[in-house]
C-alpha cells in the first residue's frame, strides 16, 4: 500500500502568483501539500466563498467502501493512484471520501489517531492535490454517535481537533465534513445542539476553511427545515443524500430488511417520476435560498442489482436536475455495489459515466 510521500509546494508560476491566488480560488498550479515554508503558512487566507467553492465542486464521486469501512479493502475496495487518473480524466471535480476516522484512534483519552492512518489520508490528499481535483473529507461511519452520542461527544470533538490542526494549512481545495448522515439516537434536534461545539473545535485552526454539514435524519432532503447552523459562520455549505424513490435504488442492497421484494422496480423517467425528483431537489434548493446556504448533494446512485438502463437515467435526470438547481453532486460511488467504475478491468461502465458527464 503506498503512503504519503514527501510534499512540497507546486513551484511552477511566479512566487506573487502563488501567494495571491494558491489562497483564494484554486490555485492554478494547485498546491499539493500543507507542509509549506513559513512565509506562505504565515499569510492570512481570506477562503474561499461557500458559493463559489460549491460551483468549484461542480460534478464529483464518492470514493466510498474504502476508508470508511473497519479497515481500508476489509470491505473488498483499496484506493489506488491511477483511480485520481481516471476520476480527473473522466471529467469529474472533486472526490468525497468517507472515512471512518474512529477506528484508527484511541478509544480512551487522549484518543490519539494513528499517525500511519494520518499518513495515509495524507497521501489521498496529495493524489486529488495532483489531479487537480478538490477533495472532502468526511468523517463517516462512527456507529457509537448515533447510539450514545453523550458518551462519545469528547472523543468525537478531539478526533476533530486533531485532523483539523493537521491539516490546518491546507490549501482551501480540502473541505471537511462534520459527519455523515446522523441518524437513530442523534436526532435531528440532538444534532443541531453538537453542530455548533463541532465548528468551534475547528474553526481556531481553520477559520475560513468551507465546512460541509447536512440535517438529521440520514441527510433526508425532508429535514432540512430542522437545521439549524452558526448565523455568523458563513463558510459552510449544506449538504443532501438523495436515494428516492427508494425501493428503486435499494433493490436488492443485502443490508436492507425485505429489499429482495422490490427486485425489478424500473425507473422509466415517467412524468411522475420526473416530477418528483424536481419537487425533492427544487424542496432543497429553495431552503438553500431562503437561508443564505449553497447545497451540495453528495450522494444519489441506484443499487447493481437495478436493472443499467433504469439506472443511467435516473442518474442521468437527478444530476442534471441537481445542475440545473444550482447544486454540486457526489456521485455514489466509484467502485463498489453503485460503482460507475469497474475495477477489475480499469474501465468506466459507459453508461453511468455518460449519464454522470454528459455535457451541461
Amino acid at each position: 500500500m503506498q503512503t504519503n510521500s514527501s510534499l512540497r509546494l507546486c513551484v511552477s508560476a511566479p512566487l506573487r502568483y502563488i501567494i495571491l491566488l494558491s489562497v483564494l480560488l484554486l490555485a492554478a498550479c494547485a498546491p499539493v501539500s500543507w507542509q509549506q515554508p513559513a512565509w506562505v503558512s504565515a499569510i492570512q487566507r481570506p477562503g474561499v466563498d461557500p458559493f463559489a467553492q460549491n460551483q468549484q465542486l461542480g460534478r464529483g464521486i464518492n470514493l466510498g467502501n474504502a476508508l470508511e469501512a473497519p479497515q481500508e479493502g476489509a470491505w473488498g475496495v483499496i484506493i489506488y493512484e491511477d483511480y485520481f487518473t481516471a476520476i480527473a480524466a473522466a471529467g469529474f471535480q472533486h472526490v468525497r471520501v468517507p472515512i471512518r476516522w474512529n477506528a484508527h484512534a484511541l478509544a480512551a483519552p487522549p484518543y490519539t489517531i494513528d499517525p500511519d492512518f494520518f499518513a495515509r489520508i495524507d497521501w489521498v490528499v496529495e493524489q486529488a492535490a495532483a489531479n487537480r481535483l478538490l477533495v472532502i473529507l468526511d468523517f463517516h461511519h462512527y456507529e457509537e454517535m448515533f447510539t450514545d452520542h453523550p458518551g462519545h461527544k469528547a472523543r468525537f470533538l478531539s478526533l476533530w481537533k486533531q485532523i483539523a490542526e493537521h491539516y490546518a494549512d491546507a490549501p482551501d481545495s480540502v473541505l471537511f465534513e462534520l459527519l455523515n448522515e446522523p441518524h437513530d439516537g442523534l436526532t435531528s434536534s440532538a444534532w443541531n445542539e453538537m453542530v455548533p461545539d463541532v465548528i468551534a473545535t475547528i474553526r481556531p485552526s481553520n477559520p475560513t476553511r468551507n465546512l460541509i454539514v447536512g440535517p438529521g435524519n440520514w441527510y433526508n432532503v425532508s429535514q432540512l427545515y430542522t437545521l439549524t447552523l452558526p448565523e455568523a459562520d458563513k463558510h459552510l455549505i449544506v449538504s443532501i443524500h438523495y436515494y428516492e424513490p427508494f425501493h428503486f435504488t435499494h433493490q436488492g442492497a443485502d443490508w436492507v430488511d425485505g429489499s429482495s421484494a422490490w427486485l425489478g422496480t424500473t425507473w422509466s423517467g415517467t412524468n411522475l417520476e420526473q416530477r418528483n425528483v424536481e419537487g425533492d431537489l427544487g424542496n432543497a434548493a429553495a431552503w438553500g435560498k431562503k437561508n443564505g446556504r449553497p447545497i451540495y448533494l453528495g450522494e444519489f446512485g441506484a443499487y447493481s442489482r437495478a436493472d443499467m438502463d433504469s439506472r443511467a437515467r435516473y442518474t442521468a435526470f437527478v444530476a442534471r436536475t441537481a445542475e440545473e438547481l444550482g447544486m454540486s453532486w457526489a456521485y455514489w460511488e466509484f467502485g463498489a455495489s453503485f460503482g460507475a467504475y469497474e475495477r477489475g478491468t480499469g474501465t468506466w461502465r459507459e453508461e453511468l459515466l455518460t449519464a454522470l458527464v454528459s455535457p451541461k
